[in-house]
């Protein structure tokens, strides 16, 4: 299913199908991403296999700051306040049941993120975190539009959101070390 625009209108339909395991693609305030709900083991397999990538980590979209705070290691002296925005926050993942193992294989931090896009309210409301990956096969360009895609990517994936053309570049990301200072 393509949605391309009214999307107000299938807020109800795009959060039953975050709860039944679709793998989407969708907009946030920087590029494209692809994703589904974090703790879905098979719809993490999916994105996996779509996008042609082994055991590199995922990142995801967090349901909340809360979820954060409970999740990972914050440095007292780090504050989420950037948040949302244009930020990937790597931080040590302290509750490993968070996310599928499928989401960061054989690590212990975690890439969390929350887009200042209307997407990311609905990931709130869904309260799940949510894989988020740039759109593509590892290693080559990110969708910008449509007509990036392949009919054979396309036909990979459940839901795709589209709101035209997105001239972005990913998130920047932040390294929150053990020893509680910001790296970039």
């Amino acid at each position: 299913m393509i949605i391309d625009g009214n999307f107000d209108h299938y807020r109800g339909e795009i959060l039953e199908a975050i709860s039944a395991g679709k793998v989407f693609i969708y907009p946030t305030d920087t590029i494209y991403g692809i994703g589904c709900d974090a703790t879905n083991e098979a719809a993490v397999s999916r994105i996996r296999k779509i996008k042609k990538r082994d055991t590199k980590p995922f990142s995801v979209i967090a349901p909340g700051k809360e979820w954060i705070r409970k999740n990972c290691v914050i440095p007292e002296d780090f504050s989420l306040e950037i948040l949302p925005g244009p930020y990937t926050l790597i931080c040590k993942l302290i509750n490993k049941q968070a996310v599928d193992n499928g989401v960061n294989p054989g690590i212990n931090s975690l890439g969390v993120r929350i887009p200042k896009h209307w997407f990311g309210s609905l990931v709130e409301e869904a309260g799940v975190p949510f894989v988020t990956t740039s759109v593509n096969i590892s290693g080559l360009a990110h969708m910008e539009r449509m007509s990036d895609l392949s009919e054979s990517f396309i036909a990979q994936v459940d839901i795709i959101i589209y709101e035209g053309e997105i001239h972005g570049k990913p998130s920047e990301k932040i390294f929150l070390t053990d020893d509680n200072r910001a790296e970039k």
